[in-house]
C-alpha cells in the first residue's frame, strides 16, 4: 500500500473515531475519575474508569477538543477495556514513545491507535493525542497506590 493511501486509510480512521466515538460518557459508579485539560489549545477530558482486581472494566470519557485528542481517547478506552493495570501501562509507554518517533514494539498489535503514528510529525498536536493516556496513567498510577 503506498504511503498517500495508508495516510488516507488513517485519516479516515481518526475522523471515524471522532464521529463516532466509543466509549463515550460517564461511568457513575467509577472508581477511578481524572480531568485534565491541556491549556495550551483547549483540550479537555474527564475520563472514568472500573477497575477491580487489578484489571480495568471499564473505561468512558467525555470531553471537548480537536478531533485528534477526541479519537485518542476513544481509540484508548477501547484498547484498555479488560486489560491488567500493568498492560495498559504498557501500552500507554508504547504510544508515548510512537508519538516522540521512538523505536516501539512492532509486533504488538495497535490496531486503531496506530492511525495516530503520523501525528509525531507535527509537534504541536502530540499534546492533543496523549491528553487521554496521560488522564489515563494518572488514574490507574492513583488506583495502584491506593490498593
Amino acid at each position: 500500500m503506498s504511503f498517500n493511501n495508508l495516510d488516507t486509510l488513517y485519516r479516515q480512521v481518526i475522523m471515524d473515531h471522532y464521529k463516532n466515538p466509543r466509549n463515550k460518557g460517564v461511568i457513575e459508579d467509577g472508581s477511578v475519575t481524572v480531568n485534565m485539560n491541556n491549556p495550551t489549545c483547549g483540550d479537555r477530558i474527564h475520563l472514568t474508569m472500573k477497575v477491580e482486581d487489578g484489571k480495568v472494566i471499564d473505561a468512558k470519557f467525555e470531553g471537548e477538543g480537536c478531533s485528534i485528542s477526541l479519537s485518542s481517547a476513544s481509540m484508548m478506552t477501547q484498547a484498555i477495556k479488560g486489560k491488567k493495570i500493568e498492560d495498559a501501562l504498557k501500552l500507554s509507554k508504547i504510544f508515548s514513545n510512537m508519538m516522540q518517533g521512538k523505536e516501539f514494539e512492532e509486533d504488538l498489535d495497535l490496531g486503531d491507535i496506530e492511525a495516530l503514528q503520523g501525528v509525531s510529525k507535527f509537534p504541536a498536536r502530540i499534546k492533543c493525542a496523549t491528553l487521554a493516556w496521560k488522564a489515563m496513567e494518572k488514574g490507574l498510577r492513583e488506583q495502584e497506590k491506593n490498593n
